[in-house]
Parts: structure tokens; sequence; C-alpha cells
């Protein structure tokens, strides 16, 4: 017998044929292979991810991060005792201010009466209503043209500050430094930490005026707001006779 041209081996996967050419031996019939079942996960890896997904269902969205606060720009025209309450029906603070500085949304304004910015220059001053201690303000004096010494001024502005007075005198720490911003004005900047409340001062002189921007906080909100009250710290600036202030209004 010729041996076969072509063979081909049986399919594994279908049947199982027998390997013997002997005629003595009849093939035996294909068997039918029985694949495994698919095999289940265990018992306790079903019943986990049940729980995972009824927790996902059941549990609320957690809640957004809370966002910075919202801030507005105050705009200060340090008039004089004689000319308080602003110049004329007409006039727009913002186009007469000569300084600019951020203020908490939310936080009020204290009316500055007449005697006080006679006595003392105050001009304008904000405070947080959750405690009126933690506030900003600004002072101001006519009739300077310079700054006296970085160790000079502040002393100087304690004169007629009590509260400022004690704060020096109970303080840890009272460090200062000079910056110049963008357009040339010099920036005095001082940092006192007291006993009881934290203070931020910027002094700069403009106009043949003498600025003293201030912010305090007592100790525990000072611990918990000093973020706020840097930035509120560094918005300060004056404004240039003939530049265009800031754009956004308070």
């Amino acid at each position: 017998m010729f041996p076969p041209l072509l063979s081909r081996a049986p399919s594994p996967l279908l049947t199982a044929a027998s390997t013997s050419t002997t005629a003595s031996s009849p093939p035996a019939p294909p068997q039918a292979l029985r694949l495994p079942p698919p095999s289940k996960p265990p018992l306790a890896t079903t019943l986990v991810a049940a729980a995972a997904a009824g927790l996902l269902l059941l549990s609320p969205a957690p809640a957004p991060s809370r966002a910075d606060p919202e801030f507005k720009v105050y705009y200060g025209t340090a008039a004089s005792a004689a000319n308080y309450g602003g110049y004329g029906g007409n006039a727009s603070k913002k186009d007469t201010a000569e300084y600019v500085y951020d203020v908490p949304e939310g936080w009020k304004e204290r009316l500055v009466s007449k005697v006080e910015k006679g006595t003392n220059g105050t001009d304008s001053e904000f405070f947080n209503p959750r405690k009126r201690s933690e506030k900003e303000y600004l002072t101001f004096l006519s009739g300077i043209r310079a700054l006296a010494p970085l160790s000079a001024v502040l002393n100087n502005l304690a004169l007629s500050d009590v509260g400022l007075q004690d704060q020096i005198a109970s303080a840890d720490d009272v460090t200062s430094a000079e910056r110049t911003d963008g357009a040339g004005q010099v920036y005095y900047e001082y940092e006192v930490a007291g006993a009881g409340a934290h203070s931020l001062i910027s002094v700069t002189c403009a106009r043949n005026k003498l600025y003293a921007h201030f912010v305090t906080a007592p100790n525990p909100e000072w611990g918990r707001d000093e973020a706020v009250l840097r930035r509120l710290h560094e918005s300060f600036r004056t404004i240039q006779p003939g530049a265009p202030p800031p754009a956004a209004e308070s």
C-alpha cells in the first residue's frame, strides 16, 4: 500500500483519534473533549466586592474644598478733616483715590469720625464682624516728603497709637525690611509678633504725605487667617498722580 500523499493531524480541541495504522485494530471512535466550567470567584471576594459597591452607592459625594475668600478693592482718598465726607456730590473715590488695598468680602467698614481723622490721621478702617479686633486700617500724615530711617519710623507711628505702643513693648519679635515696587516707590515693612496680637505694617511717602497701612489680629485669629492677612498687607499701594487706578471697585 502506498502511503497517503497528504496527512492531516486531528484537531486537538474537538477529537482524539487513534494513531495506529494496523488493519486489525479498528480506529477508536472520536471522543468529545469537555472544557472545564469557568471558575467562580471565592465567596469572600464576591462579598467584599458587593459591599464596596454598596458603599459607593450609599456614601455621599465628597464636599468641595472651601474656596479662598473673595476680595474687593478699597479706594482711599486721604482727605483732610476739613474735607471729610468727600469732594462733592459727583466725586468718585476711584477717580480721586491716593491709595488702594484689598478687603475680604464680609468685612465691615467702620465710620471714622472727623475728630479721629484730625487727631491721629485715621482715614479708613475695616474689621472682621466675627472678631472686631481683627482689622486693617490706614493712617496718613500730611507734610512729609521722605521717609525717616527704617529704625525710627515704627516708633514714630507708635506715638499716636497706644495699642501699637503696647504691642511693641510686649513683642517677642519685631522685624523690618525695605522694598521697592515696580514704579520705584519705596515701602518700609514691619512685622510685630506681640504677646497677644500680631501686626503687619507698611509705610511709604507720596504726594507729600506719609501713609501707614496696618493689618492686625489677636494671635488665635492670626493663626487661623494668616494667609488672608498677609494678602491684605501685600495689597496696599499708593497711586501715583495721573496713573490709572485698578479696574475693580469696592
